[in-house]
C-alpha cells in the first residue's frame, strides 16, 4: 500500500515508530492536492504553511513522547466550520473575504487533538444542497467519475478523501449532507445523534438538525475521530452530557443484534441498490443477526416536513448576514439562498405559521415517535442510503427540489435527531459506489459503528479505490 492508502491507525502507528516524519507526510499530502485538486475542486481554501507548521510541531510532540489522538494526522474541514485566522466561506461570495477570530469548536478540539491541517473543502455554498454544484467556488468532481457529482453538501470532503488528497475529513449533516457524499464517493460518512458534536463556531442552517460528523477511509477512523469531537460544550446548550464511550475500543467486541428493514425505504432505491443492500443484509445474517421486517414511515412524507423546517431556520439563520457584521452584501447571496429564504419567511410568516410550520412540526413528532416504536423491537435500522448513484454533473440546473429527493431515505432520520452511518457495499454496472446506511438510536453510535466494523472486516470495500489519471 501506498503511504496515502494508509488509515489512521496505520498512519499513526508509522509516525510514532519513526519511519516517517509528520513533516514528510504532510509534504506528501500537500503535493497530492497540488497535482490532483485542479480535477476534484476539493478545497476552497489550502493552508500548506500552517499544515507545515504544525507538522513541526508534532515531530517535536513525538520526540518528546506526547501521544495525543490525531498526533500529525492530515485532515481538512468543511468550509462552514469557523478556524482562527483561516478564511471561512461557507462557499458563498457573501463570506469570501471572512476571518474569524476564533475556532469552532469542532476545529478547537481537533488542533487540541493534534490534528495537521491541510485546507478547509468545498461545499454547498450555505450547506444548500446535495450536489456542491452551488457553491460559488465551483461544483466538487466525483473522483469516481469525473463527469458525477460527489454529493452535497459535504462533497469537497467526500471528494478529498475519496481521491487520498487527505486521511479524512469533517462533514456537517443536516439531512443528508454527511451520508449522502460519503455514498456517491465511497467512503464512511458517520451522522452523530443531533446534540452529540457541538455545533458552535458552525455557520449555521438548521438549528435544530445541523449535526458535524467524521468523514473516512474506515469505521475505525470515523469512531476515533467521534472520540475526539463528541461532548457537552458549554458554548452550545444544545449538547448532551451523555457520556462520551471510547467507540473504537467497543468495535471488536462482537455483538449479536436485531437489524429491522422497512420495505418503504427500498421502494424508491434503483434496482442495483436494492441488490447491493440487501446483498449485505444476507451476509449479517450470515454473521449471526437477525432480520426483522417492521414497517416505518414513507420516507416521502418526510420531505414536506424537513423542507418547511429547514427553510424556516434557513430564513432566520441567514438574516444575520447583512454586510456589516459579516463579509460582503445580501446582494451577494446565490440563487439557492434566495429561494430557500424566500419560502422560509413565508412560512414564518402571519397567516402562514400556523398551516404550514406548526403542523410540520407536529408531523416531527409523529415520525419521532414512529422511530421510537421501532427500536422497541430492534436494535438498528438498514436501508439504502440514497435511492441513487452519483448522477451527471448539471442535474440539479432547472431542479430546485433536487435534495430534498436525493435525500429522502436519510431525512427521516435527521428529523428524529438519530445517529446513523453510510457504509460501502459495492458497485453497480457502470463502477460508481453503493451505499447502504445504518441507522441506530439517539446517542446508539457504538452500536452502530460496531455493526458497521462487523461488515467492513467482511467485506474491506475500503480498499477499492478509484483510477485517478
Amino acid at each position: 500500500m501506498e503511504l496515502h492508502d494508509l488509515t489512521i491507525t496505520q498512519t499513526k502507528k508509522a509516525l510514532l515508530d519513526r519511519e516517517i516524519s509528520a513533516v514528510e507526510l504532510t509534504k506528501l499530502y500537500i503535493e497530492r492536492i497540488k497535482s490532483l485538486d485542479e480535477k476534484f475542486n476539493s478545497f476552497v481554501t489550502t493552508t500548506f504553511d500552517k499544515a507545515l507548521e504544525l507538522a513541526r510541531e508534532a515531530d517535536n510532540k513525538i520526540t518528546q513522547g506526547m501521544n495525543l489522538p490525531l498526533l500529525g494526522m492530515p485532515l481538512a474541514i468543511k468550509d462552514n466550520f469557523c478556524t482562527q485566522e483561516i478564511r471561512t466561506t461557507a462557499s458563498s461570495f457573501v463570506l469570501e473575504d471572512f476571518i474569524p477570530t476564533y475556532n469552532s469548536t469542532v476545529a478547537q478540539k481537533l488542533f487540541d487533538a493534534g490534528i495537521v491541517l491541510l485546507g478547509k473543502t468545498n461545499m454547498d455554498a450555505w450547506a444548500h444542497g446535495s450536489s456542491t454544484e452551488t457553491s460559488d467556488f465551483g461544483s466538487t468532481k466525483n473522483p469516481w467519475d469525473l463527469t458525477r457529482l460527489p454529493g452535497g453538501s459535504s462533497g469537497g470532503s467526500a471528494a478529498a478523501v475519496a481521491s487520498d488528497e487527505v486521511l479524512a475529513a469533517i462533514g456537517s449533516e443536516t439531512a443528508g449532507s454527511v451520508r449522502g457524499p460519503a455514498s456517491w464517493c465511497g467512503i464512511v460518512g458517520l451522522k452523530p445523534t443531533y446534540g452529540r458534536v457541538s455545533r458552535f463556531g458552525v455557520v449555521a442552517m438548521g438549528s435544530s438538525l445541523d449535526s458535524p460528523g467524521p468523514m473516512t477511509k474506515t469505521v475505525e477512523d470515523a469512531a476515533l475521530l467521534l472520540e475526539v469531537l463528541a461532548g457537552k460544550d458549554p458554548k452550545d446548550a444544545t449538547t448532551s452530557d451523555h457520556p462520551v464511550k471510547k467507540y473504537s475500543q467497543g468495535l471488536k467486541d462482537k455483538k449479536m443484534m436485531t437489524i429491522g428493514i422497512s420495505d418503504e425505504y427500498f421502494e424508491n432505491a434503483e434496482k442495483e441498490i436494492g441488490e447491493k443492500v440487501n446483498e449485505a443484509i444476507k451476509l449479517l445474517e450470515k454473521l449471526g443477526h437477525k432480520i426483522k421486517k417492521i414497517k416505518l414511515f414513507n420516507p416521502k412524507y418526510a420531505i414536506d416536513v424537513y423542507t418547511i423546517l429547514m427553510r424556516s431556520e434557513v430564513s432566520s439563520n441567514l438574516a444575520r448576514y447583512d454586510g456589516i457584521r459579516y463579509g460582503f452584501g445580501r446582494d451577494r447571496f446565490g440563487e439557492e439562498a434566495k429561494r430557500r429564504i424566500m419560502l422560509g419567511t413565508y412560512t414564518l410568516s402571519s397567516g402562514y405559521y400556523d398551516a404550514y410550520y406548526k403542523k410540520a412540526q407536529k408531523v416531527r413528532t409523529l415520525i419521532i415517535e414512529d422511530f421510537k416504536n421501532a427500536f422497541k423491537e430492534v436494535d438498528v435500522i438498514i436501508g439504502p442510503t440514497l435511492p441513487s448513484v452519483a448522477p451527471k454533473i448539471g442535474s440539479t440546473a432547472n431542479n430546485p427540489m433536487f435534495g430534498e429527493m436525493a435525500d429522502i431515505l436519510v431525512e427521516p432520520s435527521s428529523i428524529a435527531g438519530l445517529c446513523g452511518i453510510n457504509m460501502p457495499v459495492g458497485f453497480d454496472s457502470q463502477s460508481l459506489p453503493v451505499g447502504m446506511q445504518i441507522i441506530g438510536n439517539q446517542f446508539a453510535e457504538e452500536t452502530i459503528l460496531n455493526l458497521a466494523y462487523q461488515y467492513e472486516k467482511e467485506t474491506q470495500f475500503w480498499r477499492e479505490k478509484p483510477k485517478i489519471k
